[in-house]
């Protein structure tokens, strides 16, 4: 395969377990012409985008924020597309194997309150003040010390995340294929370079929303057709009681979504409803939808403040359906995934296992599901849909990062008088920047003992404590440019010195985690609230001793210092608090239905 690539050697790769420079592997299907010429399609499609768009992004302001002409359905399917990457696909089928039901908190609880925050409360100062970026919002309202820290923090967080893409994508191409994981690292990391650097955002944009429609397109037959197989939602339930009764599945409740968590030992993720309630549920939550600048950059393309507060709106009826293609199949596999002699597949809980023991791990999930039910032609399709979603991750990640190297990092540190067209050149190469440091950590990922909580982990380090500098600058006219430097800054280090305790000392989780009973995914949810806490304690606590800007100069940031625009009255069925409505009733319905 790496003949496939002009003078690429296994020597020229990045270092990597021995293992993996094995030109092939043993692969669970063989695609057909049809299945390969449908692949080919794709990346040849979505590289003619970027060329296409790319005279349409000559501009700073083209390339980096698509001329902020988006309409609202585009921009809200971009906005849930960026985040539909390998966290969903992969990640998540294998949580649901692991621990049932309860991983669909991540798309419900964990995310439909913050989408809708987002889109009513935090998108109009986002848009009024015409920032590019979070950490842009940062520098106006707090200066540029907490801007700098915010932009470092996220620029690594990006690229690590990136690499989380690359790495479930390559995966899945060994998994499935019998791919070499180097050569689909590469190969997919080509064309995401391509397809940005070309077109720009965009052209990230345009194409997220193609792979929105192929992921629905390609993944919907494995829920269906596992339905069917177990006897429907009844069936499922009846079949996975027997087996936990026979010891084939691990005991705990995998079908109630909140029945379980009046005790951190009562349910399969060893976690309370207050880390669901709280760390889940605001802390992650609310810091990835409200200041993850990957998500929020998709929003602040749209062509008009009204449709920039529906477009989060409007993904939320998406993201509310995606365990339907991702939950769903992970927990009929625990039913109907079976070894050639009709005893149930043993699966376990690393990325890698050992090669030739014929064992795969809960990442791998999604991909086995697919090869069970899907004929030549639907085969090819449902790993077009794989390599959609993981590339729409891959290819989140680079803009954002390339937006914010380029406003955040290069023009006020290094050169502060750089031309328009100037910056355009930057973030071209920022974005080819972006995409070799992301191989780099696609390797790193490798290592994890889990994709989840690896990413669970990199959120709770970053995206958490800016959650509490945001909300504090965002909602309280006495905060001051040495509160958000140093709650940003405490925040962090907290994050990320509770982790290390946690590492040194095994013991320290019953104070983390308040329970020497939690698991790996609660305590990230704990870790992520004390960041937040600590973050807004520290920020109020140097902003009462540290003069305060003036209201004038806060105007278009405070609530309170702020007139926002005054929109045009529309049908009620444009109107974006109808629709708001409607999303919290049908949000509330999936909870007491599941619970």
């Amino acid at each position: 395969m790496l003949a496939l690539v002009p003078g690429l050697t296994a020597a020229a790769l990045p270092a990597a377990p021995a293992a993996l420079l094995a030109l092939s592997a043993p692969s669970l299907a063989h695609l057909s012409l049809l299945d390969i010429a449908i692949i080919a399609i794709y990346f040849v499609m979505v590289i003619w985008i970027g060329f296409y768009l790319k005279g349409q992004a000559n501009t700073s302001e083209e390339f980096f924020m698509a001329g902020r002409e988006m309409t609202a359905w585009i921009a809200g399917l971009s906005f849930v597309s960026a985040n539909l990457g390998s966290l969903e696909l992969m990640g998540w089928a294998g949580s649901a194997y692991q621990y049932g039901i309860l991983a669909a908190h991540w798309y419900w609880v964990g995310a439909i309150p913050a989408m809708l925050f987002l889109g009513i409360v935090m998108m109009p100062f986002y848009y009024v003040c015409k920032t590019h970026s979070v950490p842009g919002y940062l520098k106006l309202r707090y200066g540029q010390g907490a801007s700098t820290v915010s932009a470092f923090s996220f620029a690594f967080m990006t690229v690590l995340m990136s690499g989380v893409n690359m790495f479930a994508m390559a995966e899945v191409m060994k998994v499935v294929l019998g791919w070499n994981l180097n050569f689909s690292i590469i190969v997919s990391s080509l064309a995401v370079a391509a397809y940005v650097a070309l077109g720009g955002l965009r052209s990230a944009i345009f194409n997220e929303v193609l792979q929105f429609m192929l992921i629905w397109g390609g993944a919907l037959l494995v829920p269906i057709l596992g339905l069917v197989e177990a006897g429907g939602w009844n069936g499922f339930k009846a079949k996975l009681a027997h087996n936990i009764a026979i010891g084939a599945t691990a005991p705990g409740d995998y079908t109630h979504m909140w029945r379980s968590m009046g005790h951190f030992t009562d349910n399969p993720m060893g976690i309370h409803w207050t880390g669901i309630v709280f760390g889940l549920g605001f802390a992650i939550s609310f810091g990835y939808w409200t200041t993850d600048f990957l998500v929020v950059q998709r929003v602040l393309a749209a062509h008009n403040l009204r449709s920039a507060r529906m477009a989060p709106i409007i993904g939320s009826f998406f993201k509310m359906a995606v365990p339907f293609i991702v939950i769903l199949p992970g927990l009929l596999a625990l039913v109907v995934l079976q070894n050639p002699d009709g005893s149930l597949m043993h699966l376990v809980g690393q990325n890698l296992v050992t090669p030739g023991s014929g064992l795969h791990s809960y990442n791998e999930v999604l991909p086995l599901m697919m090869v069970r039910y899907m004929a030549p032609g639907l085969l090819g399709l449902g790993i077009t849909a794989l390599i959609a979603g993981f590339m729409s991750g891959m290819a989140g990640n680079v803009s954002a990062f390339s937006a914010v190297w380029t406003y955040d990092i290069y023009q006020p540190l290094i050169k502060k008088d750089a031309s328009d067209e100037h910056l355009v050149t930057v973030g071209r190469w920022a974005t080819i920047l972006g995409v070799i440091v992301s191989i780099g950590t696609a390797y790193l990922v490798m290592s994890a003992a889990g994709i989840m909580d690896y990413v669970q982990a990199l959120f709770s380090f970053f995206i958490s404590p800016l959650l509490g500098v945001v909300l504090v600058g965002m909602f309280w006219k006495r905060a001051t440019k040495a509160g958000g430097f140093w709650g940003l800054l405490m925040g962090t280090l907290t994050s990320i010195g509770l982790w290390g305790w946690v590492k040194a000392d095994p013991s320290a989780l019953r104070f983390v985690a308040i329970s020497p009973n939690a698991r790996d995914m609660a305590e990230n949810m704990y870790r992520a609230l004390w960041s937040v806490i600590v973050a807004i304690l520290v920020n109020v606590i140097v902003s009462l001793v540290t003069k305060p800007k003036t209201l004038a100069e806060l105007n278009g940031l405070v609530y309170g210092a702020t007139t926002l625009p005054v929109e045009e009255p529309v049908p009620f069925y444009k109107n974006e608090y109808f629709w708001l409505v409607i999303a919290i009733i049908l949000f509330l319905a999936l909870n007491i239905y599941f619970w």
